[in-house]
């Protein structure tokens, strides 16, 4: 009896010490599926962009600090004020910044988006004199995209790149012909004279034009202080510098526009002195891109659209 109760009491602890085995490798086998999945998540919304600028971050040493500025600049896009500005602190404020790069590819925008950045150049370059900002310009640094550059101790271009636009334009469409031709009344119901002004559905009168081309005026008499106080005695003026009109690099370096040729290789390298750069553009994540598609997405589903405004472009 006590040999088959001692069998018994094996094949339990056997039983017992498979199940233990058994748990113990399902528990490791969860914890290391946890771990990939971990690290997966980590890579995947670091590549995203949701885990800040890992560039800068991992950065250790002397280096050029650099910060794009592509496309139209207005709110809500990678060109906003909200993006440059927190973008050009972090450069400057790295203690191992030598000198700050903003490269421009932009045709121009928002003239409020523009005056922001200009005005945050010009507060950083007070706030940290021994660090240098650069733009260099790639395909287009035009109107709003020059306002923003102004700001800049020197500008570097491409003989091709085009630059200048140095001018201010609000642009909208006329239907009261069509409307007429058609038989459509258009019912508009203001409170306020003017209420109803660049309504494309309805005349402008010669008033509203004038009061609308005094605006204009204004803001290109700002656009135009921005220039000659970024650019100085190098600014050759002619009838045509603040036209509108736009040149390429060579004639930019002529008029006084820029100051010679350059890439952000060669700036660093040889104007700066540090080649290593480190990118400080904020970066449009995931989130923010799936946001932007949806947004866009609903807004055309809806037939949103947005009316006309000024631009620097």
């Amino acid at each position: 009896m006590s040999e088959r109760n001692w069998e018994r009491d094996v094949l339990i602890k056997l039983a017992m010490a498979a199940v233990q085995e058994q748990r113990s490798a399902r528990r490791w086998k969860i914890f290391f599926r946890l771990m990939s999945f971990a690290f997966l998540f980590m890579v995947f919304f670091s590549v995203s962009g949701w885990l800040g600028n890992g560039e800068a971050a991992l950065n250790k040493g002397k280096h050029t600090a650099l910060v794009d500025m592509q496309g139209v600049i207005a709110s809500n896009t990678l060109a906003s004020a909200d993006n440059l500005i927190p973008s050009l602190q972090d450069a400057f404020e790295d203690k191992d910044t030598q000198g700050v790069i903003l490269r421009i590819n932009s045709p121009g925008g928002s003239p409020v988006q523009a005056g922001q950045i200009n005005d945050e150049i010009n507060r950083l370059r007070a706030k940290y004199p021994e660090i240098p900002l650069y733009v260099v310009v790639e395909d287009i640094c035009a109107s709003g995209g020059y306002y923003v550059a102004a700001a800049a101790d020197k500008i570097f271009v491409d003989k091709a790149s085009l630059i200048g636009s140095i001018g201010v334009l609000m642009d909208g469409f006329g239907f009261t012909g069509a409307m007429e031709k058609l038989g459509v009344e258009r019912r508009l119901v203001t409170a306020g004279a003017n209420k109803g002004f660049m309504d494309p559905f309805s005349e402008l009168r010669p008033e509203q034009r004038e009061y609308a081309q005094q605006m204009l005026a204004q803001i290109h008499e700002q656009f135009i202080d921005v220039v000659r106080k970024g650019r100085g005695k190098r600014l050759k003026e002619t009838p045509d510098t603040f036209s509108g009109l736009v040149w390429n690099g060579q004639a930019g370096i002529e008029m006084g526009l820029a100051d010679g040729y350059g890439s952000v290789e060669s700036v660093a390298r040889d104007v700066i002195k540090a080649e290593d750069i480190v990118d400080y553009t904020v970066k449009e994540g995931l989130a923010d891109r799936l946001a932007s598609r949806f947004g866009a997405g609903v807004a055309s589903a809806f037939g949103f659209s947005t009316q006309a405004g000024v631009a620097l472009r």
